[in-house]
């Protein structure tokens, strides 16, 4: 017979403090929003660099808020 122990379960879902926010979408989805964005307004390279600094700011405070 084997005892299984729950704190030792396979599933890697199991354990709440491993229970992680994905916070790379919002650069993606920044980086995207912001070429479409500025592409409309003449300017998507400016776009994509603003795009990019709000993903990134979004995904550092999800970070922070899961440290």
């Amino acid at each position: 017979m084997t005892s299984e122990n729950p704190k030792h379960a396979s599933n890697p879902s199991s354990d709440e403090s491993d229970n992680r926010q994905g916070g790379g979408v919002f650069i993606a989805l920044g980086a995207i929003l912001g070429v479409l964005v500025g592409g409309y307004l003449g300017q998507p390279s400016v776009g994509l660099l603003s795009g990019l600094a709000l993903g990134i700011v979004a995904a550092l405070a999800i970070w922070l808020k899961d440290r």
